[in-house]
């Protein structure tokens, strides 16, 4: 039909040459996604059975980083949220029902502690806290109702290493699945699911992202009948993911593996000289023997990254500690962690006070950050 030029500027017969390719996936945007025809219409989640249906449930680009982190950590399927939280939301919402009964270690990242009790609480799920060293212990505090046990291998701040596979073991013969937090790994130093686990997820906010610029996450199964779960809850929940966000995490996919290396070699190198260090009564890197689980990572672990906490010596005050980071000028102040630039933040932990102060390694010199660690501990004590 012959078209007005207001009707060319949406619906054109203009189009590029085909045939081009690029080592760069391209970012497809879209939420209407566009049927063939009427009968083809459908509104169904799972888009590798029934092709593209509209964009909540994800574009190219956002597929393809799902098949990536998949492909990474040896799952079935994977599916990709706005972030980290979501993605531990959407397990738990998905996987737990009014009445049912969940465990968590008290060492586990507080959000996830958050949303146990703030909202499952209100709709009838019951969550126990375990100390992280429980190791297959954990089967006595299980009842009938438990469906699911949280595991964070190392702990966030206090970086105790769980013994994964005794719990998975002792919770499936209870008949509960084990659901797994492998931010700190970035899901590839440590095997998840070969260690007994059901379902993870990450935050590629972190390591796959790498350059403290986007939030994502990701939830990746082992089994189908887990996925028709985790999907139908995802769908109704709306949890989309930009694909401008999947875009920057695939660039940052390709560079991991060096910068992971590179990152691993300077937090040891740090790590060891911090437990050297008169001030400092222990440092909790899952790669030194001072750090609870330390056998456990040798064990099941293939590497390690850049986050880790020191404990400073009784003495300071908490303001002392504080005027410690503050002196920092290389570490910044922030949360979340694993992107190029080095981060420091204090807390308050049961057992260690406020004596406790996590740090996130990143790509400066490694004799910069201790040159500015050294001259910061010499102002603690002064």
């Amino acid at each position: 039909m012959k078209k007005t030029w207001q009707t060319k500027l949406i619906h054109s017969d203009a189009a590029a040459p085909e045939g081009y390719r690029s080592l760069v996936t391209p970012v497809y945007r879209g939420s209407t996604t566009i049927f063939p025809s009427v009968e083809a219409v459908s509104d169904e989640w799972d888009q590798y059975r029934v092709g593209y249906t509209y964009g909540l449930y994800g574009t190219p680009t956002t597929l393809e980083l799902a098949a990536r982190i998949c492909e990474l950590e040896n799952g079935k399927r994977t599916i990709v949220v706005p972030g980290g939280q979501a993605a531990i939301a959407l397990i738990s919402l998905a996987l737990l029902n009014a009445g049912n009964h969940m465990l968590m270690p008290t060492s586990a990242y507080s959000p996830n502690r958050k949303l146990a009790k703030v909202l499952l609480s209100r709709f009838g799920v019951e969550t126990t806290y375990y100390t992280p060293d429980t190791g297959a212990a954990i089967g006595e505090l299980m009842r009938p109702n438990t469906r699911l046990v949280w595991v964070e291998s190392p702990g966030s701040i206090t970086m105790e290493v769980q013994d994964v596979p005794a719990i998975a073991e002792a919770a499936h013969a209870r008949g509960a699945l084990v659901a797994l937090d492998n931010t700190w790994a970035a899901g590839v130093l440590f095997d998840a699911f070969a260690h007994g686990v059901d379902v993870t997820m990450q935050a590629l906010t972190k390591y796959a992202g790498g350059h403290s610029d986007l939030l994502l996450g990701t939830v990746t199964v082992r089994d189908e009948s887990l996925y028709e779960k985790l999907g139908l809850a995802h769908q109704v929940l709306g949890y989309n993911a930009s694909p401008d966000d999947c875009s920057l995490a695939l660039r940052g996919l390709q560079t991991m593996g060096v910068r992971l290396e590179a990152i691993e070699r300077s937090a040891l190198e740090i790590a060891r000289w911090l437990a050297d260090r008169p001030e400092v009564e222990r440092v909790l890197h899952p790669a030194l023997p001072s750090c609870p689980g330390h056998e456990l990572w040798k064990r099941d672990f293939t590497g390690a990254s850049g986050v880790f906490s020191i404990v400073f010596k009784p003495g300071p005050t908490q303001r002392q500690v504080f005027a410690f980071v503050d002196a920092l000028e290389l570490f910044e102040v922030g949360y979340s962690w694993a992107g190029v630039t080095s981060l420091a933040v204090a807390y308050t932990i049961r057992g260690y006070e406020h004596r406790i102060v996590r740090l996130s390694i990143g790509l400066e010199s490694t004799a910069d950050l201790i040159a500015d660690l050294d001259r910061a501990l010499r102002s603690l004590s002064s």
